[in-house]
């Protein structure tokens, strides 16, 4: 359920550009990322600090594209996200006792304080990367290429990562015995 929620804007975004433009779409993203928060704090009475974070951006960079008529703006949020996410990992590395994906699966898996380290320094440079490969798809393509890549090509490349990881990850997984 969190999942699709998660998804809910990006998707409502990809329809609404497809069907209408850049700015239709653009306006779409923030009442349904509004709408997201606002069912989250309801049903969860909590919201995760980079679901304020991806609203704040969203209600500035959003309405920075629509006020100025600029579909640069909304292009720039999904690397600036991507940069917080990257950074708020790293940065984990530092602050606090543990990194935050060991806080994320720590209870699902138990591994080495060196290997969460090593696998949130992964997950740091996976979402810096992917902050500038947007800058390379919205600078070198079209904006259809770019939501193409928004909706389509961001999440495929967390599904492979999250592959690659899982394969790093086996060989610190504990075989069970079968009865």
């Amino acid at each position: 359920m969190k999942q699709l929620l998660d998804f809910f804007p990006i998707i409502l975004f990809f329809i609404a550009y497809k069907a209408y433009d850049i700015y239709v779409a653009t306006a779409v993203v923030i009442v349904a990322t509004i709408f997201q928060v606002a069912f989250t704090w309801f049903k969860f009475k909590k919201v995760e600090k980079m679901q304020w974070i991806t609203l704040g951006l969203i209600l500035v960079m959003g309405g920075a594209t629509l006020y100025l008529q600029d579909e640069q703006f909304i292009k720039w949020k999904l690397s600036i996200i991507e940069w917080l996410f990257g950074l708020a990992f790293l940065g984990s590395q530092f602050i606090g006792k543990k990194p935050f994906v060991e806080r994320m699966m720590g209870e699902n898996i138990e591994l080495p304080s060196n290997i969460w380290r090593r696998l949130n320094f992964f997950w740091a440079m996976f979402f810096i990367s992917v902050g500038f490969i947007n800058l390379y798809v919205m600078f070198n393509f079209d904006t259809d290429t770019w939501v193409d890549f928004k909706t389509f090509g961001v999440p495929g490349l967390m599904v492979a990562f999250i592959i690659v990881q899982m394969i790093f990850l086996y060989k610190y997984i504990p075989e069970t015995e079968e009865k």
